[in-house]
């Protein structure tokens, strides 16, 4: 039951990013700065790289071969998981659903579509979309689940 709600998050979640993106390009201007509130900004822009634009240099074959290994890596590690663990059950979705996200815009546009800033005045983290989220949101999930198993183990040994 566990595997099947974080398949259902991955499906959910990549629907999600999709639908974003397609408003995104849609009905934002591109590379003008929309602000939402005094710390957000919706700003349209293209990344041809993996976050934060890094290997935007490699040609985009390449790059595609080395997300679908590391996502089929993920899948293969999701898959080896204890079906109890419905924290990393959904973390495990929402990497997937990240990856998926990006990788459909990767295959069909040769870029990803971005368009998330956290600024203040003087300072601007990286524009990203909501596959980056989720893969962040999945892998804080599965970190939360590997420290609670760890502290169930501890537990468990002192109780011996």
């Amino acid at each position: 039951m566990n595997r099947l709600l974080g398949v259902f998050a991955a499906v959910t979640a990549a629907g999600i990013d999709q639908y974003s993106k397609y408003l995104v390009v849609e009905y934002l201007p591109f590379q003008q700065s929309v602000p939402v509130m005094p710390f957000l900004s919706f700003f349209h822009t293209y990344n041809k790289g993996i976050a934060f634009s890094w290997l935007s240099f490699m040609d985009i074959n390449i790059l595609m071969l080395l997300i679908l290994a590391v996502t089929a890596f993920f899948v293969w590690l999701w898959s080896q998981l204890e079906s109890d663990r419905l924290l990393s059950h959904l973390g495990f979705g929402f990497i997937l659903a990240g990856a998926v996200g990006n990788l459909i815009d990767r295959f069909f546009l040769g870029y990803v579509v971005d368009f998330i800033q956290v600024h203040t005045q003087t300072w601007s983290f990286a524009i990203f979309n909501l596959a980056d989220s989720f893969i962040f949101v999945g892998a804080a999930f599965i970190v939360l689940d590997e420290i609670r198993q760890a502290r169930k183990a501890k537990t468990g040994a002192e109780n011996e």
